[in-house]
């Protein structure tokens, strides 16, 4: 009798260890995946605020620099194409990060040649409203940074924890993948160069 209340309380302080390990690790899996959905947020937030800034900055520009036309219209469509990509903590993947990598480069590249253009205009750099625009640019493009790397960070801690052992078997059964980073675009390395 006294062997039989043995094998039942250590079959019971077994089920209970293992309910509560399994039970731990599903919640931190879920505590880092939301940390990873609410950093992303972020990121969109601070792009948002880029893309809502550039109607101005081209509106600014277009009085100065009326047969500038074709650039104007390039980062018109460029924060478009920018802004209908959409990345919901749902669909995080490489994939789709990649697409939404490759339209903030487009948009990018086009906010550069913009401000090359810029250059050209002496008036235009005078411009009250065009400096505060500018600055407020580049502010966004600092606020960017900062997410991303807070972003990464938040992707890199869930990512440790669902690869680590045992964790990696109770990710795997409860469906839990590896986040993408946001990495910088191939050729981000090589500097450009600007003619005038």
């Amino acid at each position: 009798m006294k062997k039989k209340w043995i094998t039942i309380g250590v079959i019971v302080l077994a089920v209970v260890l293992i309910y509560s390990s399994f039970k731990g690790s599903y919640n931190t899996m879920i505590t880092y995946d939301e940390n990873v959905g609410e950093k992303w947020s972020q990121v969109e937030n601070v792009y948002q605020r880029r893309a809502d800034l550039i109607p101005n900055l081209v509106n600014t520009v277009k009085g100065y620099a009326e047969h500038e036309k074709q650039t104007l219209t390039d980062v018109i469509e460029a924060r478009a194409k920018a802004t209908s990509v959409n990345i919901t903590p749902g669909n995080l993947n490489a994939a789709s990060m990649q697409q939404f990598q490759q339209a903030q480069a487009g948009l990018q590249s086009a906010l550069s040649k913009l401000m090359v253009v810029v250059e050209k205009y002496p008036d235009l750099k005078a411009n009250q409203n065009f400096l505060e625009l500018q600055a407020q640019l580049e502010g966004t493009e600092n606020r960017i940074a900062v997410e991303r790397k807070k972003f990464n960070e938040a992707t890199k801690t869930y990512n440790v924890y669902i690869k680590k052992f045992p964790k990696n078997i109770f990710a795997n059964m409860f469906g839990f993948d590896a986040k993408p980073y946001f990495e910088a675009i191939k050729g981000a390395e090589v500097v450009p160069t600007v003619e005038f």
